[in-house]
């Protein structure tokens, strides 16, 4: 709506949906693929164009549906992660260039203003230099995280791809190609691990378990905790977010968007962890690694 364009017709299981109102009532709306499926080529065959197809599914759903969007011949507009496999990727890409038309993936930190100035700084920086990163990032789920599909390793693709593949893009983007990856922890709850990348050394850690947030910002209600520390200084970036999302789809109407190609090096790198074995806690871990396991809250 902010950015001047009509929605047409939506999908979603789930009925409960009334927020549309508020900005697009007259949108047609399906609870079932196939019905929806049917109201496009209705449409298509009527000679009303579909610009953009926008997914935001579940992550394993994310391939099926940029395919539909391509063979109705439109754009395609897809939020992370792409694909949860880098073959999901090259396939896609074939598929792309076949049907002309174009798949944009939302990698909204890359826009953000301190992260724009952190490459900008790093770019012109000595080339040959390695900067020491510790990465945290908290963001406190309930109970009904391993009840949906989020919590389903083969439908999200685990805790580094659910919650972490903006930071990996970002780290990506900004400090170069990866050159090794260790992962210490991979469970429900946390995973953990070591990433040299070709400007950068980076312990990370993510997780969802809220008993993870420091006090101090427990006691201020907070139940997001976000920390990026760079050659021991911290880098802020906890505003800002706001317009974000909004600024993404502005470039993707500009034709400036970020393409499928931008997003392999990331979606490469969240398998390897994924896939890992042999986890095992060694010195270079990220200090939370050391915090005691939490059981799994439907399997105790």
């Amino acid at each position: 709506m902010e950015t001047g364009n009509n929605l047409i017709a939506a999908l979603d299981p789930n009925d409960s949906v009334g927020i549309i109102d508020s900005y697009f009532p007259e949108a047609a709306f399906f609870t079932e693929f196939e019905r929806f499926d049917r109201h496009i080529e209705k449409l298509k065959r009527a000679g009303t164009k579909i610009d953009y197809v926008t997914i935001c599914s579940p992550n394993y759903l994310h391939d099926a549906h940029i395919r539909f969007g391509l063979r109705h011949g439109a754009d395609v507009i897809c939020e992370k992660p792409m694909v949860l496999n880098p073959w999901n990727v090259e396939a896609l890409m074939e598929i792309e260039k076949d049907s002309g038309k174009i798949i944009y993936n939302i990698l909204q930190l890359r826009l953000h203003k301190s992260v724009i100035s952190l490459k900008q700084k790093v770019d012109n920086g000595p080339k040959d230099k390695i900067y020491d990163i510790d990465l945290t990032y908290l963001t406190s789920r309930g109970n009904w995280y391993y009840a949906s599909w989020k919590g389903d390793l083969q439908k999200s693709g685990g805790i580094a791809t659910n919650i972490g593949v903006h930071f990996f893009d970002m780290l990506i983007w900004i400090f170069g190609d990866v050159r090794s990856s260790k992962v210490h922890l991979n469970n429900h709850d946390r995973a953990a691990g070591y990433l040299e990348l070709e400007n950068a050394r980076v312990k990370w850690f993510l997780g969802i378990n809220h008993d993870l947030i420091p006090q101090y910002v427990k006691e201020t209600g907070q139940r997001t905790f976000r920390s990026l520390i760079i050659e021991d200084e911290e880098f802020k970036f906890n505003d800002g977010f706001e317009r974000l999302h909004i600024q993404s789809y502005e470039e993707i109407l500009k034709d400036k968007g970020y393409r499928i190609n931008e997003i392999f090096k990331t979606i490469s790198l969240l398998s390897k962890i994924r896939n890992a074995r042999d986890l095992t806690i060694e010195e270079r871990a990220h200090s939370l690694s050391k915090k005691p396991l939490s059981v799994h809250p439907f399997k105790s």
